[in-house]
């Protein structure tokens, strides 16, 4: 079972620059080619200041946090399971977005295999102003280490 005391761990913010090709990368790889993540002049007709991140953008981005170290287990244990965002507004080319990393929940499950530990994740992105951007939140899956005899 993971430790409950990792409920609450964080790590401190750290800064993503948005680039106007680090969005149009990132849309290509999902297969979006919406016009507004790549043509400034049309993100402009459509009443934004420039080209906006797709939804699922701050999947890209970086934190402090180890979650190796946040939870204590390896890297090779977690699966994504699931991963939703909530936004106060666009992500724009040219945000500075500082984002933390906390553990909102740890708990154990019975699957079809045996008991599972479940670890929720929360993202935060703030800008320059502190303002909230977004948050995201991500369920994992921590597989348990096979035993030798």
């Amino acid at each position: 079972m993971l430790d409950k005391n990792a409920i609450g761990r964080a790590s401190p913010p750290t800064l993503n620059e948005v680039e106007k090709g680090a969005i149009r990368r990132f849309a290509e790889a999902i297969g979006d080619y919406n016009p507004i993540y790549y043509d400034e002049e049309y993100a402009r007709a459509s009443g934004y200041p420039t080209i906006i991140a797709p939804p699922t953008f701050p999947a890209s981005f970086h934190s402090a946090a180890d979650l190796r170290e946040l939870l204590g287990v390896g890297i090779k244990s977690l699966l994504h399971a699931e991963q939703g965002f909530d936004y106060e507004r666009p992500i724009f080319a040219g945000d500075r977005i500082y984002v933390s990393t906390r553990v909102a929940d740890v708990s154990e499950r019975q699957g079809m295999s045996g008991k599972m530990d479940i670890a929720v994740i929360e993202d935060e992105g703030r800008d320059e102003e502190g303002n909230l951007v977004f948050r995201a939140r991500r369920t994992l899956v921590v597989r348990a280490s096979k035993e030798t005899p």
